[in-house]
């Protein structure tokens, strides 16, 4: 089997922009692996212990990230395309 080379065009291209979004899909992340910044018990919220509260809450800032990284990538390929943002 031979492999064609994709056209020049058509590579895919490290922008600033998917540089945002891969940093708002690898906050979450990082945000969870680091156990240490949020393995105690306060400051409490109505309540709930610290360590679960601030889960909870990355569970939102996840989903926002998400849409966001979402949006910057969808916005650069129809540019890219000659769709013009929307």
């Amino acid at each position: 089997m031979t492999q064609s080379a994709a056209p020049p065009d058509r590579r895919p291209v490290v922008t600033p922009t998917r540089v945002i979004a891969g940093v708002c899909l690898i906050a979450p992340f990082v945000a969870m692996l680091w156990v240490s910044s949020y393995a105690r018990v306060e400051p409490t919220l109505i309540g709930i212990p610290f360590f679960y509260w601030y889960q909870m809450a990355w569970v939102l800032i996840s989903t926002v990230l998400t849409m966001v990284a979402y949006k910057l990538v969808q916005r650069e390929q129809r540019a890219r395309k000659g769709g013009g943002p929307q």
